[in-house]
């Protein structure tokens, strides 16, 4: 087997002793080749090496941005799970959605055993994914296509991972405590939480209008605050297209009924009410918003954007699982 690691050497929760050992192990079982991550959108441009050269495994080591830029480069020429490399994921970031929606460990040494268990005996997976790109006939229409693989999010939900993103770049820590705080600071400076400026459109269907939220869905849960899962759309399923939570209203109440309600969510139900649109198993909608406002995918902050064209893609990639 014939098999790449890409190493983010800034994945929050590893470190170069514990990516020499895990290279190590891997290497026992296959012929490998690591590498490891020098700048922003390396692991793209070595997912798309990986895939032209045809080789066999491409194992992710870091968080979901780097798992995210690998499947980039993987599906650059579009999907083809029987001929494409299969991905495995050994989870290196602070939160890796990815990784444990798919059910893997969330200790990059574990993960490591767990990955090489599978391999001995072949489990994998074809899942779906998220494809968003800028909308033809928009300012945004130059914008090229991105893949994303659990959540995408238009206006509030990006300006706190924008936020964030801030923040580390300042040195802080990449902590939930953060997240919450930034969360908060948000909700203060949101000037569109009462009056929402996106609407949603799909085919054979009227539009939703005045959306302050957008939370685009390819598996659940959507993320996690520690050990807890948060299920934004609970029915969202690496089996089927992609699923929306959005609202159309964020004022004090509304934020403190919908925030309880996404803490305590489970697998059968998540948030609800008046305010909450929720939508199932869509393969192809539209995002537009009247003013510009922050997009991310997979935990990473995109800048502004104005519209946004989605599609659910069904087997799209093979993973070890």
């Amino acid at each position: 087997m014939r098999a790449l690691l890409v190493a983010n050497p800034a994945a929050t929760t590893t470190s170069a002793r514990t990516r020499d050992v895990l290279t190590h192990a891997l290497a026992s079982e296959m012929k490998l080749e690591a590498v490891t991550t020098e700048y922003r959108g390396h692991a793209r441009d070595l997912g798309r090496r990986a895939a032209h050269e045809g080789l066999d495994l491409v194992v992710a080591l870091g968080g979901d941005g780097t798992v995210n830029e690998v499947v980039n480069g993987l599906l650059h020429d579009g999907p083809d799970p029987e001929r494409l490399p299969r991905l495995a994921v050994v989870p290196g970031g602070s939160t890796n959605v990815f990784a444990r929606a798919l059910g893997l460990p969330n200790d990059a040494v574990e993960a490591t055993g767990a990955l090489l268990d599978a391999l001995r005996e072949q489990r994998e997976r074809i899942v779906g994914l998220g494809l968003a790109a800028g909308t033809p006939g928009t300012e945004d229409e130059s914008v090229p296509a991105r893949w994303f693989t659990f959540c995408a999010g238009f206006g509030f939900d990006a300006g706190v991972v924008g936020r964030v993103e801030q923040q580390r770049e300042r040195g802080k820590r990449s902590t939930h405590a953060l997240y919450v705080r930034q969360l908060m600071r948000q909700f203060w400076d949101e000037p569109n939480r009462r009056h929402g400026t996106v609407t949603l459109e799909r085919p054979g269907a009227d539009p939703v209008t005045d959306l302050v939220l957008s939370i685009v869905c390819n598996t659940s849960p959507w993320t996690f605050l520690g050990n807890r899962p948060l299920y934004a759309s609970p029915e969202a399923s690496f089996d089927t297209a992609l699923d929306v939570l959005a609202l159309n209203r964020l004022s004090t109440p509304a934020v403190a009924r919908y925030a309880t309600q996404l803490l305590t969510s489970t697998p059968e139900r998540g948030p609800h009410g008046k305010h909450a649109v929720s939508l199932h198993d869509l393969t192809d909608f539209t995002l537009h918003s009247k003013v510009p406002l922050p997009f991310q995918m997979d935990g990473d902050h995109l800048g502004l954007r104005t519209s946004v064209q989605f599609t659910g893609v069904r087997q799209a990639l093979r993973v070890i699982v």
